[in-house]
């Protein structure tokens, strides 16, 4: 990282110092290939989860068209009468946070981390990314009422709302899907997906199954790019002075709170 303001500021911190170059160098064609491969695999990756969210995006505007969005918002606004009028003493504040993502071991949700901040779960049974607006509604009754609230975005598209927790409340939204399953019994479910009618559910059935098929070429690709770069670190870690980088990691750590004293 180049330093913004030079000395002024900030500095630069040589880690390369650490590295035994004349060993490293006698590996370089090994950690090219290496390297080269964990790259190309990252692109597969890429152009996979890419492709199947273009076919899961036509399959959502299509079942988004029959939509029965007036029962879903008085759903929603009986929900915030019921949980959400009560006055918080907090600041409101809005702190964003994963639940989970792909990985090269699959789809990881933490749900455990629901049920850890938040008792009273309502899950919102929906295949087809429905729930957004409402959980938009719901952050906003919270936020108004001086509630501070934990919002979880969709990892693929970080401008909706997957999930939203309420901890000061004990109060959790989640949406619950194939692949997200949120697994356990909710204090009430709704089932979004019957607030709809789409035609078509012969193209939609095969709109799933292509997308679930590309999303899982994109996971054995991260699965790919992970064990190359397992191998270029296997290849490196003989020639790094790990403890010349801790002693030095230690000594700017202490440069750095003595501007707290």
């Amino acid at each position: 990282m180049e330093p913004r303001y030079p000395a002024a500021v900030d500095r630069y911190v040589d880690l390369g110092r650490f590295y035994d170059l004349t060993a490293a160098k006698a590996a370089a064609e090994e950690v090219k290939a290496h390297t080269h491969a964990y790259q190309a695999a990252y692109v597969r990756a890429y152009h996979s989860l890419k492709a199947a969210r273009q076919v899961e995006l036509d399959a959502v505007a299509s079942v988004r068209r029959s939509f029965d969005r007036d029962r879903a918002d008085r759903r929603v606004s009986g929900i915030i009468s019921r949980e959400l009028r009560e006055k918080g003493s907090q600041r409101g504040r809005t702190t964003r946070r994963f639940l989970g993502s792909i990985t090269h071991k699959g789809c990881i949700w933490r749900f455990d981390s629901v049920d850890t901040l938040c008792p009273k779960v309502y899950e919102f049974a929906d295949s087809w990314e429905l729930a957004g607006a409402g959980l938009a509604r719901l952050h906003q009754a919270a936020e108004a009422n001086g509630w501070d609230t934990i919002v979880c975005p969709s990892p693929e598209e970080p401008e909706r709302i997957e999930h939203l927790l309420v901890p000061g409340l004990g109060l959790a939204f989640v949406t619950s899907r194939p692949g997200m399953d949120y697994g356990k019994k909710p204090f009430r479910r709704i089932r979004l997906d019957a607030m709809a009618e789409p035609e078509g559910k012969a193209r939609l059935r095969f709109q799933t199954r292509m997308a679930a098929l590309l999303r899982e070429e994109g996971v054995m690709a991260l699965k790919d790019a992970k064990a190359n770069h397992d191998k270029l670190e296997a290849v490196y870690n003989p020639y790094v002075d790990f403890d010349g980088v801790r002693a030095l990691a230690a000594m700017e750590t202490g440069r750095l709170l003595s501007y707290l004293g």
